[in-house]
């Protein structure tokens, strides 16, 4: 049985690989090859992390498409005009007032888009200025953005806070604060982790006005820069969360995920504080 650990020994046996291998960390894929990690799993060849769990990573869509309903409520992906146009009727009766477009596969806040409305998103789309796919949500007034990081036994948290951008993103100019993460907080980020398969997870929770907790993004990695923790301790922590679900020491379940159990619907999780 092979034990692949780098891209290029993947790359090279890739047409090798069989039921029983196992392939470790991140693969690195161009944006269309993610259907690679689809071949594996049916080819029954382990990941860690798990396949779900890196095609969260690449895609806030996708994230979007399962983890929805731990989302603020009327979160959703569009695919095309079609999902558009139903929006449209829904934020129409549901929504008053400005809305966020999250663009695929950008980082850093760079890809956040703030509309007047749910009829601006509809004639950006048309126009092709907007491209699919790409996430849409109501815009939360006074919310608060808090990123928890995930490793094994340790865990940190810190908020994000940009008085002059509803970016909180330290890349956008926000400033971060070290915070204590509530047992609500946890426990929904354990959810989350549980229902795609992370075995280690950076998650940015959005707080609302009225202190409930959401999913905004979860990554399997993420920026450190307002973290206590160095890159090396990050990656010294991956490495060793590898060797343990490698050695069996993570009771994962099928997903390779260590905080697998039973998963709750989000749907009235906004109450996790």
């Amino acid at each position: 049985m092979l034990l692949v650990t780098d891209n290029d020994t993947l790359l090279a046996q890739y047409d090798r690989l069989a039921a029983g291998d196992t392939v470790v960390g991140r693969l690195r894929l161009r944006p269309g090859e993610e259907h690679l990690l689809v071949d594996l799993q049916a080819r029954g060849v382990r990941m860690i992390p798990s396949a779900t769990s890196q095609l969260c990573s690449r895609s806030k869509v996708f994230q979007a498409r399962i983890l929805g309903g731990y989302m603020l409520p009327r979160t959703a992906p569009v695919y095309d005009l079609h999902d558009m146009m139903r929006l449209v009727g829904l934020y129409t009766r549901a929504v008053d007032g400005p809305v966020v477009c999250k663009l695929d596969r950008a980082n850093g806040g760079t890809g956040i888009l703030r509309f007047a409305s749910i009829e601006d998103v509809y004639s950006q789309a048309v126009l092709g200025t907007l491209p699919f796919p790409f996430v849409v949500q109501p815009f939360a007034h006074h919310c608060r953005d808090i990123r928890i990081v995930l490793l094994g036994g340790i865990v940190e948290a810190y908020e994000r806070h940009n008085p002059d951008n509803f970016r909180h993103n330290l890349h956008c100019g926000g400033r971060s604060s070290s915070v204590e993460p509530s047992a609500g907080q946890l426990e929904l980020c354990r959810q989350v982790m549980a229902r795609a398969g992370f075995p280690y997870a950076f998650v940015d929770l959005l707080i609302d006005d009225r202190g409930r907790n959401w999913l905004s993004e979860i990554n399997l990695r993420g920026g450190l820069r307002g973290a206590r923790l160095s890159q090396q301790d990050y990656l010294q922590a991956v490495e060793e969360i590898h060797r343990q679900i490698l050695a069996g020491g993570y009771d994962g379940g099928e997903d390779d995920s260590p905080v697998a159990g039973t998963v709750h619907s989000r749907r009235d999780g906004g109450n996790n504080r």
